[in-house]
C-alpha cells in the first residue's frame, strides 16, 4: 500500500488516483514527493520537489509557483484588470498560467491544487504534445502507448535521442495534429513551451545535447525517475532559466520559422 511506501520510492499510480498532462510532475507524485493520490498538492510541495531534477530555486519557482494562482475567466473587466496590474503586477502577468480554482485550500486553509486540474487547456498544457493527444480530441492526460513507441523509435542512432530528433518528431507531430485537430492551437508562447520541455530533457536527463533512449523510456513510459537505469541528478550546479532558455531558443530555430511548417514566434515561457 502507498502508505508503507518511502518517500522517493516509486510506485505505478492506482486507478483513483489523480495525475497530470506533465510527465514530470507526474513522476514526482509516483516517487511521493508530491501526495500521491494527486489531491490537495501544495506550491511548496511542487517546488521542492524539482531539486529531484536538479533545479535551481529560481527555475523551480517559475514552474511551481504561477499554476497556483487562481484562474479566472478573460471575461474580467477592464478596471478590474487595469487595477490588478497596478496592484499585483508580477501576478497579473503570471495569470495566464494559473489554474487553481477560486478560493480552493486544503483542509488547513492552504491554497492547493489537483494534478488533473493542469490538464486546463491553454494555461500550460498545449497542443502538439509528444505523448498526449491534443485537449480537442478528449483525453489530453494519459500518455499514450503509440506516441511513447514514436517517441522512442525516433532515436536515429537507437541509444540515444539528441535535438535533432526530437526536433524531427515535434515537426511530424504537428503535421499530424493539423489534419487530426481542426481546433490545432500551435504558435507563439504555446511553441516556446513545447521547445523548453524538449530543453530540460536534455539537460536534466542528459548532456545537453542528447538523452539515452532508456531514460526517456521509464520517464514517459513508466512515469518515474531513471534512477535504475543509472541516472541522478547533476551535482555540479543546478539548472538556471538562462541555461534552460539557451536551448529553448536552439530548438526553437531547429524547430523552424514562420513560412517554414511550424509557425514560432519569440515568447519567453
Amino acid at each position: 500500500m502507498s502508505s508503507n511506501l518511502k518517500r522517493g520510492e516509486y510506485a505505478a499510480p492506482k486507478s483513483s488516483d489523480l495525475r497530470s498532462p506533465c510527465p514530470a510532475i507526474n513522476a514526482l507524485a509516483n516517487h511521493g514527493y508530491l501526495p500521491r493520490d494527486g489531491r490537495n498538492v501544495r506550491a511548496t510541495e511542487l517546488f521542492h520537489g524539482m531539486d529531484q531534477f536538479g533545479l535551481g530555486y529560481g527555475l523551480a519557482a517559475l514552474f511551481a509557483y504561477p499554476i497556483f494562482i487562481e484562474h479566472h475567466q478573460k471575461s474580467i473587466n477592464a478596471k478590474s484588470t487595469w487595477w490588478d496590474t497596478i496592484t499585483r503586477p508580477l501576478t497579473h502577468a503570471l495569470a495566464g498560467f494559473g489554474m487553481r480554482d477560486p478560493g480552493q485550500k486544503d483542509a488547513e486553509g492552504v491554497a492547493c491544487l489537483n494534478l488533473n486540474q493542469l490538464a486546463l487547456h491553454g494555461a500550460v498544457e498545449h497542443d502538439v504534445s509528444l505523448t498526449r493527444l491534443d485537449a480537442a480530441q478528449g483525453d489530453n492526460i494519459t500518455p499514450q502507448p503509440h506516441l511513447i513507441a514514436d517517441l522512442l523509435a525516433s532515436s536515429s542512432n537507437g541509444k540515444t535521442i539528441n535535438i535533432d530528433d526530437f526536433v524531427g518528431l515535434r515537426k511530424r507531430r504537428y503535421e499530424k495534429q493539423k489534419q487530426d485537430n481542426p481546433d490545432l492551437d500551435f504558435k507563439g508562447l504555446t511553441v516556446q513551451t513545447a521547445c523548453s520541455e524538449v530543453a530540460l530533457i536534455l539537460k536534466v536527463f542528459g548532456d545537453g545535447k542528447e538523452v539515452p533512449v532508456e531514460y526517456v523510456k521509464a520517464f514517459f513510459q513508466d512515469g518515474r525517475l531513471p534512477r535504475e537505469e543509472g541516472w541522478s541528478k547533476r551535482s555540479w550546479w543546478p539548472l538556471g532559466f538562462i541555461e534552460m532558455n539557451m536551448l529553448a531558443s536552439k530548438v526553437k530555430g531547429l524547430l523552424g520559422a514562420p513560412g517554414e511548417g511550424v509557425p514560432v514566434v519569440n515568447a519567453i515561457h
